[in-house]
């Protein structure tokens, strides 16, 4: 038994579950509107993006070359990720998808026959606009619960 800290079952947690929501842009703004969820709406289950992320970003190539400090008038070596094209990029779009959404429940296509989390279909969802937005806000959400839960953490742990 732990005295002290927080115990996670590490391998149990494929995400969180938001029940689904519709969006609206309006036009004299410009801003979405978000509506709340409807009782019996499909469910989505998200996880963060962030480990996916930082294992790309180690693996990804990085590229330098020297130019010139207008200020210092010296020659300064400047590096960056190289460039993906457009098909590299559209795979890692693909990959995100894939792996932030974890699991659907009760959608449907038009004909009534429940749509599959799989990765094909996750990949359609993601290009319906209503969708994509949803899943921007959830993901959006997570990220600033996230960011509350690491504050009181630090706010409890006496640490200035």
């Amino acid at each position: 038994m732990v005295e002290k800290g927080v115990m996670f079952d590490m391998e149990e947690s494929q995400g969180d579950w938001f029940d689904f929501f519709e969006s609206k842009v309006d036009l004299a703004t410009g801003n979405i509107v978000y509506d709340d969820p409807k009782p019996g709406t499909g469910r989505v289950c998200f996880r963060p993006s962030r480990p996916l992320v930082m294992e790309r970003v180690a693996k990804r190539k990085k590229e330098s070359e020297f130019v010139l400090n207008p200020k210092t008038r010296s020659m300064e070596k400047v590096e960056s990720f190289k460039a993906l094209s457009f098909e590299e990029q559209q795979k890692e779009q693909d990959d995100m998808t894939d792996y932030v959404i974890t699991g659907l429940k009760d959608f449907f296509d038009a004909k009534g026959k429940p749509i599959e989390c799989t990765r094909e279909n996750k990949i359609k969802l993601v290009k319906v606009p209503v969708f994509d937005r949803f899943m921007a806000k959830c993901m959006e959400l997570q990220v600033n619960q996230n960011i509350k839960q690491a504050e009181k953490a630090e706010k409890n742990s006496g640490k200035p």
